[in-house]
């Protein structure tokens, strides 16, 4: 029998964007269930090391096991795969979820041009067993994490939701894009309230450690040589955490309505920009770093790589209109709070460092 409180299945919650929103619910009257699959792209540590912070007890963790929050009785956590459609089909059928919030995905542009079969399974297989969960048990409303990298090399500044993003540049870009499409479809078909998230370079504590902020951060700490794209000529429009979660939070009842800009009329589906709106040049994030961290950089100069892009840049006004929403945290201001996570992160025992 399912109770009065509405319960919320966040994906990913073992990762950057999936922690900090759990552990903001954990804050509301919400009945929370987390999921991860602790795949080791990264240090699978820092991972176990969130879950911790979250108030779960890493030695009861089990694959395809429900773990109960040791200080809040109103919060879960297991591991799963969502690839695993059986135990998946079964997480969905008990737990009775009023939302869904997908960010579980293989992240990466590089990795991508390596491990391809890794975002098949992942972004693709396993994004479309959430569909059919999501279709199969009356959902509320499922919100997803997409990126800004759909829109590839596009040359309309800023970027606004609907410009075209039919080329991808990297095939992470190409499982994003698909992901849209698919829940698209589904919204079409089974009339699912749907909403994506395409995040802009979203940074703070806990963050991953494959992220030029943090991986820069480790190798100037170290004085080891960062590697600069495109000779420094880049902007990205960094988007702080706690923007990024606030904004999540208040989308979550925002429930997409019948909009004449979708074909046809009365599809539930709509897509988001969640960026600063402010995009920044990449030797700006060095620079700071660079003083907060009371070192200087050690550069190595490359040129642009395959799958990425010179400049990002967020039009955010659908996301202001639909929750009122207004990134707060300056650069400087997000990146000393990264700092000093990231430097008590790492005197803690048993701790190094996690980046590759």
């Amino acid at each position: 029998m399912k109770s009065n409180q509405q319960k919320i299945l966040i994906t990913g919650s073992a990762g950057f964007i999936g922690h900090h929103l759990t552990m903001a619910f954990q804050e509301l009257n919400f009945d929370i269930v987390g999921l991860d699959s602790i795949n080791s792209y990264y240090d699978p540590v820092l991972k176990f090391n969130r879950l911790e912070e979250q108030g779960f007890e890493r030695q009861l963790i089990k694959y395809n096991c429900l773990v109960r929050n040791s200080a809040n009785p109103n919060a879960s956590f297991i591991q799963l795969d969502l690839t695993d459609e059986n135990a998946l089909e079964h997480l969905f059928r008990e737990q009775q979820f009023d939302y869904v919030i997908n960010l579980a995905a293989q992240a990466g542009v590089r990795y991508s041009l390596e491990h391809p079969q890794s975002y098949v399974a992942s972004n693709l297989v396993g994004f479309a067993n959430i569909l059919e969960n999501c279709r199969n048990y009356s959902i509320k409303h499922l919100l997803f994490a997409s990126s800004s990298s759909v829109y590839g090399q596009n040359s309309s500044i800023p970027f606004r939701t609907g410009d075209q993003t039919d080329y991808p540049i990297s095939f992470y870009a190409a499982t994003k894009k698909a992901n849209e499409v698919m829940a698209y479809s589904y919204a079409h078909l089974y009339k699912i309230p749907t909403s994506g998230m395409r995040f802009f370079t979203v940074y703070g504590p806990w963050g991953r450690p494959d992220m030029a902020y943090f991986s820069f951060a480790q190798a100037i700490k170290d004085e080891k040589p960062i590697r600069i794209f495109n000779n420094g000529d880049m902007h990205r429009d960094f988007t702080y955490i706690d923007d990024v979660v606030n904004s999540i939070i208040k989308l979550l009842t925002v429930v997409p309505e019948p909009n004449e800009s979708t074909k046809p009329a009365d599809v539930l589906y709509k897509v988001y920009n969640i960026g600063n709106s402010q995009p920044e040049p990449l030797f700006k994030l060095v620079t700071i770093l660079e003083q907060l961290l009371h070192k200087k950089a050690i550069l190595d100069l490359q040129p642009m790589p395959p799958g990425d892009v010179q400049s990002t840049y967020a039009d955010i006004q659908d996301l202001a209109k639909a929750v009122n929403y207004c990134p707060s945290t300056p650069l400087e201001v997000g990146l000393t709070r990264f700092i000093e996570w990231f430097e008590s992160y790492y005197k803690k025992p048993n701790v190094t460092a996690c980046f590759n």
